[in-house]
Formats: structure tokens, sequence, C-alpha cells
């Protein structure tokens, strides 16, 4: 059943959460037209690889048209090992492995299970189809409510766009956060990681340990630090069978994405607090970053060193640590908020892209309704607030916590995980009671 087209969406915005809602109107046959900052759809190449969560996988099956999620699914890192996780000391002394069965249980569909993909692909497959609704080169600065009811998106080159909901998907810094609830807060954590990409090739593999290959690793040292591991392959399988915009697969990605695209590496990424680095650090270029991350792990295991010292220079880089606080309900209008522009998170639970696609999905649902005269169009806009809100902040104080975790002091605390994590590994129930569901979404407390 298509919906009434009477009901016009505009998105300001054209990342994952945005583009996977325009998918989903389109799909539902919703009008909706997506403004994009980039002023092309190759200006988007930065990135690492990012994790999908069995929720973000379902929500990317039911906004996506089939070939299209099966193309994502063809580009995702594949997992031969059965390996999903692991924990080890900065000696590369094991803690825990877990395996894929132990996170996932036992899921009744392939949808339902994880995915590691570039994010850079991931996008390249959301721009797909799309060439008729997303506009780019449209940075938004802000809206005007009509006397009619309609709102007018009003971008940095002078145009504007009309519609009946204008939905802000622009990030962390949003525009459209900003007029809408000038209230809300994205701070500082005083976290600051280093992160940098190990490219893999037949010398480098030689050189670097089979385990850091095979799938991510969590490092746990006994001071105030940590490091996230995470490989990242690109299989013939699904260079062959996914299809992105056309029948080539893989190999046809637009211009310009094959650095990240066709490469396969190793993410690594160091954190600590601000405090713990030198007083220059926001100076530093990439080449600094990198001896600096190096000298930081000098006692640490020749294998995680490998990484630091073997990386491209050129992708060596700050990644401060942020994150949005949470905000009490507002009073709904035709303008809301998705992803990043309201429920921006530190990445240290890999959850904030799959809180996007569990907005977008939600959302994509009540402007349905909406659209078919099934539900008030403002009704339809409050149930997704009031859902989002629980979740996204949900996701945003289990991420916090992870991060401020990472960078504790406690030595006591840090002892404590490494022996639960044995534990843990020597009797299996206790395992898949604590570790079932790693890296999904955390529901929100119900009072």
């Amino acid at each position: 059943m298509s919906a009434d087209t009477s009901v016009r969406v505009i998105i300001a915005g054209g990342g994952i959460g945005g583009l996977a809602l325009a998918h989903g109107l389109r799909k539902a046959g919703v009008d909706v037209a997506v403004y994009e900052r980039d002023r092309h759809r190759t200006d988007r190449l930065q990135g690492f690889r990012i994790h999908i969560s069995p929720r973000g996988s379902r929500a990317l099956h039911e906004l996506l048209p089939e070939h299209l999620y099966r193309a994502f699914v063809g580009h995702s890192n594949p997992v031969e090992s059965g390996i999903g996780f692991g924990f080890v000391t900065e000696q590369m002394n094991t803690l825990l492995e877990l395996d894929r069965e132990t996170i996932e249980g036992n899921p009744s569909d392939d949808v339902d299970r994880n995915f590691g993909v570039s994010r850079i692909t991931l996008r390249q497959i959301l721009l797909s189809e799309l060439d008729d609704v997303v506009h780019y080169d449209k940075a938004i600065t802000g809206y005007t409510q009509l006397p009619d009811g309609r709102v007018e998106a009003l971008f940095a080159d002078g145009t504007s766009a009309i519609g009946d909901v204008l939905v802000g998907a622009d990030g962390g810094t949003s525009r459209v956060r900003a007029q809408l609830l000038p209230h809300a807060e994205r701070v500082d954590t005083g976290i600051v990681a280093i992160g940098g990409k190990y490219m893999l090739t037949e010398q480098s593999r030689r050189r670097l340990a089979p385990r850091l290959q095979l799938a991510p690793v969590s490092v746990i040292p006994p001071r105030s630090c940590g490091m996230f591991v995470a490989p990242h392959e690109f299989s013939a399988a699904g260079a062959d069978s996914g299809t992105i915009g056309g029948n080539d697969g893989a190999a046809q990605l637009y211009p310009g994405a094959l650095f990240d695209n066709t490469r396969p590496y190793v993410l690594w990424s160091y954190a600590a607090k601000r405090g713990d680095y030198p007083a220059n650090l926001e100076t530093m270029g990439s080449g600094e970053l990198q001896d600096l991350a190096d000298r930081l792990t000098a006692d640490w295991s020749p294998q995680l060193r490998e990484l630091i010292t073997g990386c491209d220079t050129d992708t060596v880089t700050l990644l401060p640590i942020r994150t949005s606080v949470p905000v009490e309900p507002w009073e709904t209008t035709n303008v809301t908020l998705l992803g990043d522009a309201i429920h921006s998170m530190t990445p240290f639970r890999g959850i904030g892209a799959n809180t996007a696609l569990r907005d977008a999905h939600v959302l994509t649902a009540a402007l349905t309704a909406a659209a078919r005269g099934e539900r008030p169009l403002l009704d339809a806009l409050h149930d997704y607030e009031a859902q989002m809100i629980g979740y996204g902040f949900a996701a945003v104080r289990a991420s916090l916590q992870a991060a401020e975790q990472s960078v504790s002091d406690s030595r006591v605390s840090r002892t404590m995980a490494r022996t639960v994590f044995r534990l843990a590994g020597a009797l299996p129930p206790l395992k898949r009671k604590m570790f079932g569901g790693l890296g999904s979404e955390p529901e929100p407390t119900r009072v």
C-alpha cells in the first residue's frame, strides 16, 4: 500500500541515518528529499570500519530494496574463523575469546547477525538509486515555520526547500538541533584517541600476529588507557556478488572510494585521558601522533606495536571523544531529529550507527502511518520522539560508561576485570550470560 504523497519530508543531512530514512520513505511511497552539505557524492571518503548490530542489520533489511541490502551483506567483513571478539592484555595474553554463537545466540534469520563494514562502502550503498532524491552542496543553516503549517529549510547558498516535515539528520554539530533545542549540549568527555589503519599486504600480513587479522580485540592494560583493534577484509565473494548501482560489484564503486574499499586493513585506536598526553597534542601532525602512540606503548607486546609503527602514517588521526547530554522530552512540532543530531555518543560500544538506523526505522513507520492517514502527523512524530529519546539516550549513557571504564585510573578495577574475563572463559554458561548480545544497543530502564 502506497502512502499519500501529499506529505513531503525534507531530510537535512545525507549520512547513514538520513539516507536510510530516505530509502524507507521512498519504499513506502512517501515524498522525500535529502539535502546534503557535500558538493559531490564522492566527497566524504574518510572513515573507518563500523559495526552493524543485528538490530541495525534488521533496520537496513526493512528500509532498503532487497538487492541493496544484499550488496551490504556482500561487502561486509566476513568472519571465517568464527571468532567474534577478544580481550587481551597489553602483552597479547588472551583474557577471553568470544565466538559468534556466544554473542549472537542462534538467530533464526541470517539478517539478525553482526556485520563489520567500511563506513565509505555503506554510505555508497545508501546513496545508490537516490539520484533524484539527494541534493548536494546544500548545507542547512536553519528553518522557518510557515503560517500554513509547513516548514521551510534554509541553506547556505541562499536557497530553501518547503515541506510538511523537516528531519535534522545533520550530525553532531546539527544546525537544526541548535535552533530546535538550543539548550541541548554536546560536550568533551576529556578522552582522546589516536587512530590509524595498518594496511594488509602480503608482506605486512607476515609481520602482524594472525589473531589481530581475524576479529576485533580490546586491549586492557593495567594503567589508564586502552586500545581497540579491528580487521577489515574484502572477500572475493563480496566483491563479485554485491551490486552497487550496477552489476559489477565492488570494482565499480564510485570513483575516489578505492583507498578504503579495495585495500584490507586493521584499524587501531589508542585512547587515554587528555591529561595523559603532551600539552601540544592538538597541534601534532600525523607523523608526530604516530610517534607519540609508539612511545606511549613502548612496553607493550611487539605484536601490538607493529600496528602502530607499521601503519600508513597518512591515516593516523586525532579523535577527541565527545558525547551529547541527555535532554528531557520537548514539545513536538513538525521538526524532529535523528542520529548524532540528537544523541551523539562515544564510539566505545560501537552502537552509534545502529541507533541512527533504529531511528530511521521507527521514524519511517511513523511518517508512513501519517502519510496514509492512519495517524495525525504530530501524534506520529510524538510517538517517534518518545521512543527515540528513551533508547537513544540509554545508548549515550552506556557508551559514555564504556569510554570512562576504558581509561579508568583504578588498577583494582582493571585487575578485577581481567579476573572476570578469565573466569568467564572457563565457565561457558557465565560467558553466555555476560556477553550474549555484545555490541547490541541497550534498552532504556523502565521505572
